[in-house]
């Protein structure tokens, strides 16, 4: 008796432990031939950084309200559609800022022509410009602390680049400061940590109830020479001319493309980045590279012939840069249709795509747990690493419906010397970092997208 009920245990034991491949083996392990698969295609392909050289080669900047920002979207849905790939678009009403002509001109101590850029949202001078003397402020509590003397004046917050996060609110709310205050305009030191004379635009805001001034951004080494000059007791006066107009919302879309999922086609897995970009430069690094990573990784799961069980969406989101229209688009639209829910994961590469480190991820416990799982099939090229906390600006909007969100994690120690200026063009990236960047985004998508299980929520 107790030689046949070893007869029978021990075999029920090896089944449990061996035959079933779930609990035998990791998510990683079942999936490292796939991974390998996808990293061997991705980093060894010159097609993928050609893509998306000569998508920004072909339509430069594409600023939010532009002939060339539409253009742009309609030559992705032919790609995508020559493909075989599934691709539409949903409309979504945005704003339409024109920065026109403009200049900024030092009238004393002596003349010279200085590099600047208007900062969106701003309103226009008067034709002939506004001249007046320079007032350097160093934050909000000196310019409160000197309130008296900037009325008349044009202030110009001289404020060194700590982080991206501290340094902003001057570019962000700078004009209504300097307004309360009675100032004629304002101006600030353009919000990076390296400069060549490169000016940085970027989005700001008015407040109602407080006069709304002219507001643009000059350069690092401007700021630090006017502050040179008065602070040798020299009188700075400036001539500030803006044509910048503000004209009725229009439509653009956002595109959204996918591979159907085979077994669970309900569930989404949907990663991306912007189509739009500030009206300099290219938007090559900011952020046609993250998009394109995207695009580039769902067309290698495609051609790889690999079907996951649920469904892989990219989403390019529209007017992230003044005014995240098509973040906010996207919920409502999910929210309309009835599949928020059905959201499992949302991905954003927004930072760059300089060499990956992996994902910052906000979500469960549990969830993070396999996320770290699945990292290390990227191992081999060192962009698995998933750490607490992450997301990215159009995904944040269904991240706070409770989808699970990650964000892009790369090196990105250069990313602020180029943000927002004519500087960001495609010969800023290097090609094996950014095919490391479309492996990471696809394995990630694809095992997430095919595992047994849903991920816990």
């Amino acid at each position: 008796m107790k030689r046949l009920a070893n007869s029978i245990f021990f075999p029920l034991i090896l089944l449990i432990l061996f035959g079933n491949p779930t609990f035998a083996q990791s998510i990683a392990e079942q999936y490292k031939d796939d991974a390998e698969s996808i990293i061997k295609m991705a980093i060894n392909s010159d097609d993928a950084f050609e893509y998306l050289t000569e998508f920004v080669d072909t339509f430069g900047h594409r600023f939010t309200g532009s002939e060339s920002l539409e253009n742009s979207i309609d030559w992705i849905i032919e790609d995508l559609k020559s493909e075989g790939i599934k691709v539409w678009t949903h409309p979504v009403k945005v704003p339409k800022w024109v920065r026109g002509e403009e200049s900024a001109t030092l009238i004393s101590p002596r003349e010279m022509d200085l590099p600047m850029l208007g900062l969106g949202g701003s309103i226009s001078t008067p034709s002939e410009g506004i001249e007046a003397e320079v007032m350097v402020v160093n934050s909000y509590d000196d310019l409160r602390a000197r309130s008296s003397e900037a009325k008349g004046k044009i202030v110009l917050y001289n404020v060194p680049f700590t982080t991206y996060g501290q340094t902003v609110q001057y570019r962000g709310t700078g004009a209504i400061e300097a307004a309360k205050h009675g100032a004629l305009a304002s101006l600030v030191r353009s919000v990076g940590p390296y400069s060549m004379n490169t000016p940085h635009t970027g989005n700001s805001r008015y407040e109602d109830g407080v006069k709304k001034i002219p507001h643009a951004a000059i350069t690092v080494e401007h700021a630090m020479l006017i502050q040179r000059m008065i602070d040798r007791g020299e009188t700075v006066r400036i001539n500030l001319k803006m044509n910048a107009q503000t004209f009725p919302d229009v439509i653009s879309r956002n595109l959204i493309a996918e591979i159907p999922g085979s077994e669970n086609p309900d569930e989404i897995i949907v990663m991306g980045g912007h189509i739009d970009s500030w009206d300099v430069g290219q938007g090559a690094m900011d952020d046609a590279g993250g998009c394109f990573a995207a695009l580039q990784a769902l067309k290698f799961i495609k051609e790889l012939g690999l079907k996951p069980k649920r469904t892989i969406r990219v989403v390019l989101w529209t007017n992230e840069e003044n005014g995240l229209r098509g973040g906010n688009a996207y919920r409502d639209y999910v929210i309309e249709d009835g599949t928020l829910s059905d959201h499992v994961l949302a991905m954003e590469s927004d930072s760059g795509v300089f060499d990956p480190l992996g994902f910052g991820f906000t979500g469960s416990d549990e969830a993070f747990k396999i996320l770290q799982d699945i990292g290390t099939l990227l191992t081999g090229i060192g962009s698995g690493e998933v750490t607490r906390g992450g997301g990215g600006a159009d995904i944040g909007p269904i991240m706070r419906e409770g989808v699970p969100g990650m964000g892009l994690r790369v090196n990105g120690e250069k990313y602020f010397w180029y943000h927002h200026t004519a500087a960001d063009t495609i010969d800023k990236l290097d090609k094996d970092d950014y095919n490391e960047c479309v492996a990471t985004m696809a394995v990630f998508a694809y095992v997430v997208a095919d595992m047994n299980d849903r991920l816990p929520n």
